[in-house]
Formats: C-alpha cells, structure tokens, sequence
C-alpha cells in the first residue's frame, strides 16, 4: 500500500533572501515528526512534511552573505504545492521593489488560485502586495515598511504591530513580520498541516517561544521619505528639536503659515502621520532611548518627552510600543545585561 502523501511547502527564495530565514525555515519545517522522537526517545520518527526550495529559474545562486543556494526547481516546475513561503527579498525602505519579480509573481497568483495556501516572511510580502493579492486585506512586514506600504499599496492595510498576521487567513494568506517572524510562521503551519502536538513538540527542540509582544516593542521611528512640501519639510526639522515643547502641533501651524484643516492635510500627505501621531511618535522614541540607557523613573522621563502627567505618558507609550514604560525598560535593559557579559 503506498504511503500518503505528505503535505508539500514550497520556500520561494531569491538573492535578495537572508540565509537565516530560508535555511531556518527549511530545517525547522523538514524536521516536524522527525527530531522530537529522536530527541526524546533515542529513534527518530517520520518527516511529515516536503520541503522544497524554488527560484525564478531554478539555477543555483548566492543568497545575501553569499551564501550558497541549490534550489530543487524552477517555480514554472512546481504546480501543486499545498502552500508556498515567500522568503525575505530585502530591499530599501525607499526602493519599492515594483517590477522585479515578474515571474515569481505571476507564478504565485497562480499557485494561490490552484488552492495553495500563500504566506509570506518579512519583505516577502511586498511580492503579494504587488500581485493584488493583499487588496482590501490587512498584512504585515518588517516594520520599517510601514511606510512604503501606505504610500505605494494604500489598498492594503498594514499592521506594523503584528508579527503573524492572520486577518487573510480565510483567503489563504497569511503573513509575518521581520525576518526572525519566520519562528512563528513555522511553528503556524507545521500546526496547520501535521497538527497542533507536533508543532509543540518541535517548538520544544528549538526553542521557539514566539513574539507573543509583537513588533511594536522592537519598532522604531523609521526616517521619513524626502518631501518637496517646504513648509511641512522645515517643520519636520523643527519639531525633531522641539518635540517636549507646549502645544506642539499649534506651534507647527504657526511655523508653516497655513491654517490648521490645510497644514493637517498636507502634513499626513508628506510623512504619512496626523501631526500629533508624528509628535507622539517622536517623543515615544526618545522616552525608549531614555529607558534603554538610564534609570530615571518613567515618569520623569514622560516629564523630559513633554508628558507632565504621567498617566498621559503611560498611555501614549503604550499604545505606541504595546508595552509599558517599566516592562519596556526591563525588556531591553536585560539585553544590555547580556551584551555586557559577553563584554
């Protein structure tokens, strides 16, 4: 009697894919059934899964940190995959990588209407968001794209906050944040084709324990794009000196010599922000800069952002980084504990 057919995951990779994330994916997704038992009990059991690895054209190439890759095929090879994985495909949070990948595209379109199921790590999603398949979805990616996703696929609405997005799931996609958002990616779909035990018992081998925080925590104000809109650009520039300062947005309205209705509009045109989120957003970053190097207490350091109430403080902050001030400090200083043993 011939042996079922196991569940096929293809990883789409590409040059532009970071080695930890298509190797990681790949070890960890071939090793579900397989490692546990050996671990456990001294006999290794079945691997349930077949991973294989694809590109553009098959052809072996180096990945980035010129690593080798072998791909097992082409994607025009592959036609019944019961889901794909769109590697990272790094590019500038300023270079909108439209036009690139044509063929993996419109190959992905394809395997996604054949019934696969589509996901995606990091910047991989930027492919699904040019294939139109993300439209009306909400999706995440690194969050240093958040920008790039509002400006250039404002059909999409991007969760900068989510390390797995789930929202498209009911559509077959499914995304995931930064590139070590690959943990949670697998950890989902080893659950989803081989069962809910397995994928706990190979989060059990390595270790993986999710980012149950999500993004917000690790985000960080990215540089916004370059405006031609003079008075919001000089504004920009003031108001990067003067965050602590009263009745920030009133001043900047004043600086612009617009009136309010038309510096609002022309403000979230030019940084993608209302005016406070980008005051707010401002003094978030310079508070977890605080709370990372020194010992003030939070509310005098929600006093030196330009909070006087520190109930304020803690409400912006959180709704900011999805943590509290106190939890944020103890998150990251116990990363600077470790960089200083290693020091």
């Amino acid at each position: 009697m011939p042996s079922p057919r196991k569940p096929t995951i293809v990883l789409l990779a590409a040059p532009e894919t970071s080695a930890s994330v298509l190797y990681g994916l790949y070890d960890v997704l071939l090793s579900a059934g397989a490692v546990y038992p050996d671990m456990v009990n001294g006999a290794p059991g079945d691997e349930l899964l077949d991973i294989k690895i694809v590109s553009a054209d098959g052809k072996p190439f180096h990945c980035i940190g010129n690593i080798p890759v072998e791909p097992h095929s082409p994607v025009g090879d592959v036609t019944t995959p019961d889901a794909v994985v769109i590697c990272d495909m790094y590019t500038s949070i300023y270079d909108v990588p439209k036009g690139r990948y044509p063929r993996e595209i419109a190959w992905l379109k394809k395997m996604h209407a054949d019934g696969a199921l589509l996901s995606s790590v990091c910047s991989g999603s930027l492919l699904l968001a040019e294939s139109g398949l993300l439209n009306g979805h909400e999706a995440t990616a690194h969050w240093a794209y958040r920008d790039m996703f509002q400006r250039h696929f404002p059909e999409i609405t991007f969760r900068n906050e989510s390390v797995l997005c789930l929202a498209a799931e009911t559509d077959r996609i499914v995304t995931a944040g930064g590139v070590s958002a690959w943990h949670d990616l697998t950890v989902y779909l080893i659950a989803r084709f081989c069962g809910y035990k397995t994928a706990i018992e190979t989060a059990k081998v390595f270790l993986i324990s999710g980012h149950s925080e999500g993004q917000s925590p690790y985000s960080v104000m990215t540089r916004p794009m370059e405006s031609n809109d003079g008075p919001i650009s000089e504004c920009q520039f003031w108001i990067a000196d003067n965050y602590a300062t009263t009745k920030p947005v009133e001043k900047m309205v004043q600086r612009s010599g617009l009136n309010s209705r038309t510096f609002s509009r022309r403000f979230r045109a030019a940084t993608g922000f209302t005016p406070i989120e980008y005051v707010q957003a401002l003094r978030v970053e310079e508070a977890k800069q605080m709370l990372e190097t020194d010992q003030h207490n939070s509310d005098d350091v929600g006093s030196a952002v330009g909070y006087d109430d520190p109930a304020s403080f803690r409400r912006v902050f959180k709704r900011g980084t999805g943590m509290s001030p106190a939890a944020y400090r103890k998150k990251f200083q116990r990363i600077s504990q470790i960089a200083n043993v290693e020091n």
